[in-house]
């Protein structure tokens, strides 16, 4: 199952509470959830997307990059 989640006009740190939120929140059935992050004032928040230090949630098991370059992936356990 996938969720989605918007982060458009989020600062860095607001960014990472809500996704730490919104992911300890799924139940398990949920697999993938696309995270909308903006393409170009996006950039903040997809390189702290990829930086695993940043964003530390335990479920996440990959981050994939999909051709929008406006979203990412995040598969979880």
């Amino acid at each position: 199952m996938q969720e989605t989640i918007d982060i458009h006009g989020m600062s860095e740190f607001e960014a990472i509470k809500t996704l730490e939120k919104f992911i300890a929140s799924l139940s398990d059935s949920v697999t993938e959830v696309v995270v909308i992050h903006g393409h170009n004032s996006g950039r903040i928040l997809k390189d702290m997307l990829a930086n695993p230090n940043k964003l530390r949630s335990k479920r996440i098991k990959r981050r994939r990059y999909t051709m929008n370059q406006g979203e990412t992936i995040l598969e979880l356990y």
